[in-house]
């Protein structure tokens, strides 16, 4: 009989035993993740690897884990197990080079135009792009042929309020230009002044540049562009923009987004970039109807019911809105979309186990705006 009394695991032996199991126990963890959203699924698909597969880990090896292995201390992203930064990662400014954008799956001109048409509203735009679209198309073929043919511009100027759709249409832009074989990846980089401009004259060469760098293949998407006009910094982004634009004609697309008339300016004062905008598409404002549509596509697709009532309420809310610039269209069919399922949320908060059908019901009451303090009335004071 063993009268030695049990003693506790060392630590050693608990690191030991942990590193053993570890590697099942993520495994499990990603595996339930990976499979609870099908369109995330898509998205590890389109990587082209999957980010849950460790079956290549030595949970041994260094890094692996944090705190597990032949070191001690957790390696860092552009380090090796020593601490030392790898070369092949550093750029010559000395900071990690930033991951290079990865083209993205190709879709057919007639995909990419399909996928354009089904967009709520937006005709007018829809029929510019289609004719664009064919305009470029036989430009190429021409050259292709070894005929003369005039250059056509394919930057972009997009005016309208904001929600009208103007970024999503430059990332289809973005789509359609790949599959004519204007552009290798067609992807889509957005970017404001802030990310255009640095704090010094000099740098903001530099940070054009390197943004104009990343969408090097795709679209530059510039919000508000004019924001640019006005000082030295701004006129220094411009200048660089317009001679990245010259060396990278054939595989670069510029998109430049506002309001109407300062875009019109903007251009007009700028003769660099008024000889290579020369197309402006005009997003109109959202009508009713096509709010009402964009509002029950958004419920319809996040498995939500609207009844009757809820569309009316809804319709009743914007027949209020004022439809100046600060009105959102298409966006604000969005906010009150997920407004309503935060308010659907607290009305169920004390019902413990809801059936389906309150699950997916948004209510009139759900669309309803939120109740603010009444605008103070003053008193009517008779004059003597």
């Amino acid at each position: 009989m063993n009268d030695e009394p049990s003693r506790e695991p060392t630590t050693q032996e608990l690191m030991s035993d942990f590193t053993k199991k570890a590697p099942d126990l993520l495994k499990q963890v990603l595996g339930q993740l990976r499979d609870l959203n099908v369109e995330q699924s898509r998205a590890i698909r389109d990587l082209g690897f999957d980010p849950f597969d460790l079956s290549d880990m030595n949970p041994q090896g260094a890094g692996a884990f944090p705190g597990i292995g032949s070191s001690s201390t957790p390696t860092q992203p552009g380090q090796s197990d020593q601490g030392e930064v790898a070369p092949a990662q550093v750029a010559t400014t000395g900071q990690p080079t930033p991951p290079a954008i990865e083209a993205k799956p190709a879709k057919t001109l007639e995909e990419a135009l399909a996928e354009m048409d089904e967009l709520i509203g937006l005709d007018s735009v829809k029929s510019e792009i289609h004719r664009q679209s064919a305009i470029l198309r036989i430009q190429g073929l021409r050259q292709k042929a070894g005929l003369k043919d005039p250059t056509v511009t394919r930057h972009l100027v997009f005016v309208g309020n904001p929600g009208t759709g103007k970024t999503t249409m430059g990332r289809l832009v973005g789509d359609i230009y790949r599959a004519l074989g204007l552009l290798s990846k067609g992807h889509l980089i957005e970017v404001d002044r802030s990310e255009l401009v640095a704090g010094y004259l000099g740098q903001t060469a530099i940070k054009t540049a390197e943004v104009v760098e990343k969408a090097a293949g795709g679209v530059l998407f510039i919000d508000e562009a004019y924001a640019l006009a006005g000082d030295q910094y701004g006129q220094e982004s411009i200048n660089t923009l317009v001679k990245e634009m010259e060396d990278r004609r054939g595989d670069l697309v510029v998109i430049v987004a506002g309001y109407p008339v300062p875009m019109a300016k903007f251009i007009a004062e700028n003769p660099g970039l008024e000889s290579r905008f020369r197309t402006t598409i005009i997003f109109p404002d959202y009508t009713d109807d096509e709010l009402v549509e964009i509002f029950t596509s958004l419920a319809s697709k996040a498995d939500f019911d609207l009844p009757e009532d809820t569309i009316r309420a809804f319709k009743a809310q914007l027949a209020l809105q004022i439809r100046d610039e600060t009105f959102g269209n298409g966006r604000y069919a969005r906010n009150v979309f997920e407004a309503a399922i935060g308010k659907m949320a607290w009305r169920l908060k004390d019902v413990e186990e809801p059936s389906l059908e309150q699950l997916r019901a948004i209510l009139p009451e759900d669309v309803a705006p939120e109740p603010g303090p009444r605008p103070v009335v003053p008193e009517m004071v008779e004059e003597s």
